[in-house]
């Protein structure tokens, strides 16, 4: 069994493999990761390996305990990945990104790939059929969105995501509405219909923490996925492991 560890700024994604299955997931604040890694390794004793992504946000000490539970690999831009990198800037490639785009390769070999991450930005990464992932876009995300309106105006309020659907706001809050998620909908369209003129029979995942809240307004057909970055890290280990 693997153990996949997915460190954000605040909080800490763990899942327990079997093979390829998902068996358990939980989600903590990093002050109480290593409560939680001493309950889930007393509770699935079969657990061998382990890979974490953006390692520097777990302490010294954090990763030492870690490494006295399980042989761990740390994914940076020298891991090996299922795929071809054809990033101008490997280097600078998140390392969230290459999870995603491996987890593309797997799941959906020799088919064009578009994954579509709603987190704090949103990510576009495109792996095409020849297994070569190309690049893809970076922009804003929901919350961001919210936030530079009221941050860079005078007198626009700070609001949280709706699920308001009006094209037309009668209101500056519902103004405000319908730019942030109407601008990101028609966005996340066009950035799909971009790619299916290029590239032929395209396969589109959504996934993020937004991805519940927009999956059923694109008019696009997608495949969402809550777990694609967990499944791409847990192939990376297991790729690394054979």
């Amino acid at each position: 069994m693997n153990l996949v560890i997915d460190v954000g700024n605040t909080l800490v994604k763990l899942g327990v493999f079997d093979s390829k299955t998902l068996k358990h997931k939980k989600t903590c604040i990093k002050s109480d990761f290593l409560t939680t890694l001493t309950e889930i390794s007393g509770n699935f004793s079969e657990i061998n390996n382990c890979i974490v992504s953006s390692v520097s946000n777990l302490s010294e000490h954090q990763l030492l305990k870690l490494r006295s539970f399980y042989d761990v690999l740390i994914l940076n831009h020298e891991t090996r990945v299922p795929f071809k990198n054809c990033y101008a800037t490997p280097q600078s490639l998140g390392i969230d990104r290459i999870a995603l785009v491996s987890a593309a390769a797997h799941k959906y070999p020799n088919k064009n790939v578009l994954v579509i991450d709603t987190g704090t930005c949103i990510t576009y990464d495109f792996l095409n059929a020849k297994n070569e992932y190309l690049g893809g876009a970076i922009s804003p995300g929901i919350t961001m969105r919210y936030k530079s309106l009221h941050t860079f105006t005078a007198k626009l309020p700070l609001l949280e995501a709706t699920n308001l659907r009006l094209l037309t706001g009668n209101s500056t809050m519902s103004s405000i509405h319908s730019g942030v998620i109407n601008g990101v909908l028609l966005e996340m369209d066009g950035f799909i219909e971009a790619y299916k003129k290029n590239y032929e029979n395209l396969t589109v995942i959504l996934t993020g923490g937004d991805a519940h809240f927009l999956r059923d307004t694109i008019k696009n057909d997608i495949f969402a996925n809550s777990n694609f970055l967990m499944e791409g890290l847990n192939h990376i280990l297991e790729y690394n492991n054979h």
